[in-house]
């Protein structure tokens, strides 16, 4: 008797494969899944290799499904939603039998928020463990994106999809620029100044987070070059270096202070919001109750995230 083959196909091909039906537009369908179009083009040409059937038709004009494709699609569905409903129960069930809630956290967490909220809910829920873990910069959700995390302290804005948030405060936006720079001699910068400078910027592909931090809605035209960071400690190592300035956040100088690197107010340009995120339909009590204490954190330590107590002054 013959034997049937198997095949092991990744579910996260399938999702993508799911995003190119809807969108019918490889460029489209790349934003939402955070790759470049080149590397989900790729991903989807495994899926078929791997099937054995061509999915997509694609020209130059146009991306349509195949019969193949869309027999495939409406099979496929009902898979996925099961596989992400099966997950998702096997994620609340750990939560309330363990006691554990992930928390993710981008450079910086909550700033001086932080060490409250953590001991706050440690002292509510010492039976809770708390599983601390840090994103780089190019994951702005902090794992919620991937679902790895149940909550995340995060900076918006972002485009991240599926999430709810509570704003806990305001960072103002700084312009780090080494000492030997012209724009060094200033007190402040205004977004005027910066337009015409080589910026870093972080290599996400979260298309909202990236048009805060570069600027976006204030320019006509693009920068001269923008020096792709993956993480704060190289990008204000290049800024070190007089290559570029960067946009960052007033805390930088705190957290990641460096020889040489000055800090300038940009006055005229909105802060990044801090804020705790969470997935949308949320049912885990745990989860509620760690969003219940970030608030009344919150609420309490109205001072504790200004810009006064981090001592940023202009110029430093």
């Amino acid at each position: 008797m013959s034997r049937i083959p198997c095949i092991d196909v990744h579910t996260r091909k399938l999702r993508y494969f799911l995003v190119v039906a809807e969108e019918l537009h490889f460029s489209r369908a790349a934003e939402r899944v955070f790759l470049t179009q080149q590397a989900l083009s790729r991903q989807i040409r495994e899926l078929e290799d791997e099937l054995g059937v061509t999915l997509f038709e694609r020209t130059t004009r146009r991306v349509a499904l195949t019969p193949a494709g869309s027999a495939f699609r409406e099979a496929v569905l009902p898979v996925v939603a099961g596989f992400e409903e099966a997950v998702e129960t096997a994620r609340r069930t750990d939560r309330a039998v363990a006691g554990r809630i992930r928390v993710g956290f981008c450079p910086g967490a909550a700033l001086e928020l932080t060490a409250p909220i953590l001991a706050d809910f440690r002292t509510a829920y010492p039976e809770v463990e708390v599983d601390l873990r840090e994103f780089p910069a190019n994951d702005p959700s902090a794992g919620l994106a991937t679902g790895v995390t149940d909550v995340a302290f995060i900076r918006l804005p972002q485009s991240t999809a599926g999430i709810e948030t509570e704003d806990l405060f305001v960072d103002p936006c700084v312009v780090a620029v080494a000492a030997s720079h012209p724009l060094a001699a200033h007190e402040s910068l205004t977004v005027a100044d910066v337009l015409a400078e080589p910026l870093t910027l972080s290599d996400t592909t979260d298309p909202a987070y990236r048009d805060f931090w570069s600027l976006a809605s204030a320019r006509t035209a693009p920068p001269p070059r923008f020096h792709p960071v993956s993480s704060i400690t190289e990008e204000v190592a290049l800024v070190a270096t007089g290559m570029a300035a960067s946009v960052t956040s007033s805390a930088a100088r705190d957290y990641t202070p460096m020889p040489g690197v000055r800090y300038l107010p940009l006055t005229d340009w909105p802060g990044s919001r801090v804020a705790l995120g969470w997935h949308v339909g949320e049912r885990s009590r745990i989860v509620a109750s760690f969003v219940d204490v970030v608030c009344a954190a919150r609420d309490r330590e109205t001072e504790v995230a200004s810009l006064e107590s981090r001592g940023l002054t202009a110029g430093e």
